[in-house]
């Protein structure tokens, strides 16, 4: 994959010009052939990408214009548009405008949550990706906590979203949407930290003698490329690990361990030590 970069001057390029910021310099383009492009328009005719990934903060930075040249552009392939800024009120264009722009053939995430959006020739229904950390942030801190690694490496990072990217269901693939739903994100999560897990394991940074003797059970220590790939053992002790909240106080007496400190409350309304 091929990464051009747009500022508020337009595409960075090494001879643009200008005195780069520090962290643009690793960026700039030097394959431009003299060629700039001051606006995102301008780059888009330049460039014609495949994707497009919002980070700018600016509202409607993707307007209906360059919505229509990506899908223009890209006929053989679904157009890629990420407006990742948030809140709502920064993100570079909507769900519903990327969908009537595309003749709704968009591939889309949002940094921000979206509604639904529904095709009014055929009813039919369509989800937004939310592309941000909710799926694999609380998975590598799980992970990282249970098998205790003695750091967190890039490949460890890069298998969990691997594990993600492999994580919709037959329902989901289906209906083109690219993220597990926020339904099953409890089961999602687990799958991801198993990974974490035995992607450390694999590395061998993970200290915890318990999940490093479980990922050997599941026959997952071999090689250390990163596949997202998980065991049934580890996953299913990853599972009884996760934190469930209680549904009830009654619950939450019989599953804390310090319940005997907890008033009860009777009928009444008065309270008694347990």
């Amino acid at each position: 994959a091929m990464f051009w970069f747009v500022d508020s001057r337009g595409l960075i390029t090494a001879d643009r010009g200008d005195k780069l910021a520090e962290h643009k310099v690793y960026f700039a383009r030097h394959d431009n052939n003299g060629v700039q492009c001051k606006t995102l328009e301008d780059t888009l005719e330049y460039i014609k990408p495949t994707a497009l990934i919002g980070l700018s903060t600016i509202h409607k930075a993707f307007n209906e214009h360059i919505l229509t040249r990506m899908n223009e552009m890209n006929r053989d392939a679904r157009p890629i548009i990420f407006p990742l800024s948030n809140p709502e009120t920064k993100a570079e264009c909507t769900f519903e405008e990327a969908m009537q722009c595309t003749d709704n053939r968009v591939l889309f995430a949002s940094g921000t949550a979206f509604p639904e959006y529904i095709i009014p020739e055929t009813g039919e229904e369509r989800v937004p990706g939310q592309g941000n950390n909710m799926y694999v942030f609380p998975a590598i801190g799980l992970g990282a906590v249970l098998c205790k690694p003695e750091w967190i490496t890039d490949t460890m990072i890069y298998a969990v979203a691997k594990a993600l990217a492999s994580s919709r269901n037959k329902d989901e693939v289906a209906r083109n949407e690219l993220y597990p739903r926020i339904e099953r994100i409890r089961e999602v999560s687990a799958q991801l930290a198993a990974a974490f897990i035995r992607q450390a394991v694999r590395e061998g940074l993970a200290q915890d003698p318990e999940y490093k003797d479980l990922v050997k059970q599941d026959g997952g220590c071999e090689g250390s490329a990163p596949d997202g790939t998980h065991g049934e053992i580890v996953l299913a002790a990853v599972s009884k690990r996760m934190w469930h909240p209680a549904e009830n106080f009654e619950q939450l007496r019989e599953c804390c361990p310090h319940h005997h400190h907890h008033p009860k409350v009777s009928a009444e309304g008065s309270q008694s030590s347990l």
